[in-house]
């Protein structure tokens, strides 16, 4: 009866046991189904973030410093500048001129010639592949071939054709040093042998129904790029695969590409780029979008928008620079797609293949394509809109065996011999300069005298004419105190560089001019100014009576705050007023003439321009005056 007893108990409490369980379930199923929508474990995880093997690596071989280094200039404004595998930098100006420079050992560039290529607009410029020949075209319809090696001008072709566009379209080891120029009127294309004869070769008049507008190629695969003027982009081949359809590409019929583009988007690329692999192509084109594509497919990989418009919501989520300065971009960015120069802006690979370079309103950007991330911005704080860049990242003297990602990591001190010397060059809009970004900074935001800006064209008769002569500096000192009712201002003066701008500021002062003048004008976080009689900002005059011309100098400029800069109403329209800045201020540089800075009495500087102003006049409430200036 006991076991009887206790093996019931035993049924009796399994059967409680799956009771239970089957009461839990039926509440957690009833929970579930009362639960509308998607669960939270259905949540998608988040994705991992894209790493670039080795990219600090990559971007230790990429130039660093924000500011240029050096400019050198040509006599007029600077259109093409290129750099080659033989470690020569080639650049052409818009009067038809040529130079080459040579990539130095340690760092910098040394001038190697010049020649007075053409007579005309240069049109283009292109180096080959391995660095050995350059073309140039002119309006003139003439076409010069350069030995870069040896420097040396080794043809001269006259057309009977205007030339648009031109590139060498041969690999090393090619029979033929094939030369396509494309003509500005029909859409046929011109095959030269640049070391033969001015007749051309063939006549491709058949692959484009348009003029073609640019033309572009890539070595590692033996085909040309071509696009004319409607967006409709080509595939072919040169003189070794007798100008046909290329074999080793992955698609037949266009359609199944996105090289329609163009054509859709109706606009024109401005540049086309190929990786170090030739796997990838990127362009940049008219509607201010970079669009890189996968070469053998055609497929389009990634888009970047780089409109004013995504710039202008840039700068009002995060202010890039002062809205002073971007206004002022925003309409060179305009005056720019107004003008032909628009069409000199490139797009360019680094040597690994995994950075693009291309100008815009900002700068010169690095985007990182592996990770969609922008690495480094050259040249923000400069008074340049940047056009054409060329990157050298070699070393001019070459090591003995290849050096590897793997090699560089491993810090190797036999590499130290051969460090190299990463240097971006770029032209700018409207500028007869070229610059060079590199991993220094220049010399000239530590001192004024040093000088980043080279001189290394003999002045013209009109600069001769128009530089003022060495004047007597007895009238002028070379430090001031400008003693105001809120402390003392310590200046220093710039005599050297600006002689009638500093002689006229202490005429002004010995003559007790400035004495009770008003700090009629103060903008927190940006200047203060004074020297106006009138005290409302329309009163002075020079010491001459009237106004006189600005005296702009390279080594002085709005780069550092407590600037001390004339005031104008426009170029040559300096008087008496004159403002101190309390930040850099570079896109002041070439408008105001820059003629001293405060070395003590900062504070004082800051107390100004701390006072409470009127909103509409930024005149202060309560009166800041200049007691009087003592010439030192």
């Amino acid at each position: 009866m006991l076991i009887t007893g206790s093996s019931s108990l035993t049924r009796a409490l399994k059967m409680a046991d799956t009771t239970k369980r089957s009461a839990e379930e039926s509440e957690e199923k009833a929970d579930n189904d009362e639960w509308v929508g998607p669960m939270p474990s259905e949540a998608a995880k988040p994705k991992k973030r894209k790493v670039l093997e080795y990219e600090k690596i990559y971007l230790a071989n990429l130039p660093s410093a924000e500011a240029y280094e050096k400019s050198y200039m040509h006599r007029d404004v600077i259109l093409h500048v290129c750099v080659t595998r033989t470690d020569f930098i080639v650049t052409a100006s818009q009067d038809g001129h040529i130079k080459f420079w040579k990539k130095c050992e340690e760092e910098g560039i040394e001038f190697v010639k010049h020649f007075r290529a053409h007579i005309g607009v240069i049109t283009d410029l292109s180096v080959s592949y391995n660095g050995e020949m350059c073309a140039s075209i002119s309006e003139d319809k003439a076409i010069k071939v350069f030995d870069v090696v040896n420097f040396d001008m080794i043809n001269m072709m006259r057309l009977n054709y205007t030339p648009s566009h031109c590139c060498w379209i041969y690999s090393p080891g090619d029979a033929i040093t094939a030369l396509a120029v494309c003509d500005k009127d029909s859409p046929a294309v011109h095959i030269y042998d640049g070391r033969g004869r001015d007749e051309s070769i063939h006549v491709a008049e058949k692959i484009h129904h348009k003029p073609v507008v640019l033309i572009r190629y890539n070595a590692l695969y033996e085909v040309v790029v071509s696009v004319d003027n409607s967006g409709m982009l080509e595939y072919w081949t040169g003189p070794k695969n007798d100008y046909g359809f290329p074999k080793n590409i992955f698609w037949e019929y266009k359609t199944d590409t996105d090289l329609f583009e163009f054509a859709k988007c109706k606009t024109l690329p401005l540049d086309i780029a190929f990786s170090p692999n030739g796997k990838l192509f990127c362009t940049l084109a008219k509607d201010r979008k970079v669009r890189i594509f996968k070469f053998l497919t055609g497929k389009i990989t990634k888009v970047i928008d780089e409109s004013l418009q995504q710039f202008t919501e840039l700068q009002q989520m995060k202010q890039q620079v002062p809205n002073m300065e971007f206004g002022r971009r925003l309409a060179v960015e305009k005056d720019l797609e107004r003008s032909e120069a628009l069409s000199l802006c490139n797009i360019i690979f680094d040597e690994s293949g995994n950075f693009i370079l291309y100008g815009t309103l900002l700068g010169v950007k690095v985007l990182n394509i592996a990770t969609n991330q922008c690495s480094r911005v050259f040249g923000k704080t400069e008074n340049a809109r940047f056009l054409h860049v060329a990157l050298f990242q070699g070393t001019a003297k070459k090591p003995k065996a290849a050096v590897t990602a793997e090699m560089k990591v491993s810090e190797n001190p036999e590499l130290l011999r051969t460090q190299q010397d990463p240097t971006l060059f770029c032209t700018a809009y409207k500028k007869h300069r070229f610059f060079m970004f590199t991993t220094r900074e220049p010399d000239d935001t530590k001192s004024h005298d040093a000088e980043r800006d080279v001189f290394n064209e003999r002045p013209s008769k009109e600069d001769i004419a128009a530089a003022p002569e060495e004047t007597s500096h007895v009238r002028v000192s070379n430090s001031a105190i400008i003693h105001t009712s809120l402390g003392d201002l310590h200046i220093k003066l710039f005599a050297k560089e600006c002689p009638k701008t500093v002689e006229n500021f202490c005429v002004h002062s010995r003559n007790g001019y400035y004495n009770g003048h008003l700090f009629h004008r103060v903008i927190k976080g940006f200047m203060i100014q004074t020297g106006d009689p009138s005290g409302n900002g329309t009163g002075g005059e020079s010491i001459w009576g009237g106004e006189f011309e600005d005296e702009f100098h390279p080594s002085l400029r709005h780069d550092r705050p407590y600037t001390l800069s004339m005031a104008n109403a426009g170029a040559n329209t300096n008087g008496s007023q004159f403002f101190v800045t309390v930040v850099p201020t570079p896109w002041l540089d070439n408008k105001h003439t820059v003629f001293g800075r405060i070395v003590r009495g900062m504070e004082a500087a800051q107390n100004i321009c701390n006072a409470k102003t009127h909103p509409k006049t930024d005149k202060p409430y309560d009166d800041i005056t200049i007691i009087n200036v003592t010439l030192k």
